[in-house]
């Protein structure tokens, strides 16, 4: 997804962005992810994104397990995703449907008092300055490896895919694609998320896969509807 302005580098971002706590939401560089945004704070949020001129949401999952029991503000991970709301449509009865284009992964320094209904927190890209790089590492990428996980992944769950995209899709795009669409939880999501690279982020799918394939075999689980 093409974008209006080009992020060189971590200087070229807020220190301070508003965060959209989403568990199980995993958004990575170049990838987009498709919002149905409904309740009034985060509304609020977008609007002022779009007026503030960044157009910029953080995505970021809450750490439930480190988290007071029905706390309406659970504790965060500390590392998310920005991404530039990149199409923005109205739904007709109040909803945003939007998509958003992953920029860069930050590291949280500290969660701001604000009197927004949204959080809001300072954040660091300094850590992740190869995500301003398209395709990095991509040649370290077993793609062959990720290509028999997913045929298998398919066959498991009686499911098809566009296998001519599949194939000519670039390894960076493949990989981020399916760790994004991948049906796993949050700390499997936040594994992938935090990965160094795009070699270990890939590893990290195919394993998670293999797991997952294994204990389906093993328990007899029916096939994903």
């Amino acid at each position: 997804m093409p974008i209006n302005i080009e992020y060189r580098g971590p200087a070229d971002l807020p220190e301070i962005i508003p965060v959209f706590p989403l568990p199980g939401a995993l958004l990575l560089p170049r990838g987009q992810m498709p919002l149905n945004i409904f309740e009034p704070r985060y509304l609020s949020m977008v609007d002022d994104s779009l007026r503030d001129g960044h157009r910029l949401i953080g995505m970021i999952q809450p750490d439930i397990a480190h988290s007071p029991k029905n706390s309406d503000k659970p504790a965060l991970f500390r590392v998310g995703c920005v991404g530039r709301i990149t199409q923005l449509a109205e739904s007709g009865d109040g909803r945003y449907i939007l998509e958003l284009t992953g920029v860069s992964r930050f590291r949280v320094i500290e969660e701001l008092e604000v009197l927004t209904a949204y959080r809001q927190c300072k954040v660091d890209f300094f850590a992740f300055v190869d995500d301003f790089t398209a395709r990095i590492g991509e040649e370290e990428v077993d793609r062959e490896a990720l290509l028999a996980v997913l045929a298998d992944f398919l066959k498991a769950n009686n499911l098809k895919v566009d296998w001519e995209g599949v194939e000519s899709a670039p390894n960076e795009a493949l990989v981020n694609a399916l760790a994004m669409m991948s049906p796993y939880g949050p700390a499997e999501k936040q594994a992938m998320l935090e990965a160094m690279d795009l070699k270990t982020r890939a590893e990290i799918l195919i394993a998670v896969t293999e797991m997952d394939l294994a204990k389906k075999r093993t328990s007899g689980d029916p096939p994903l509807q």
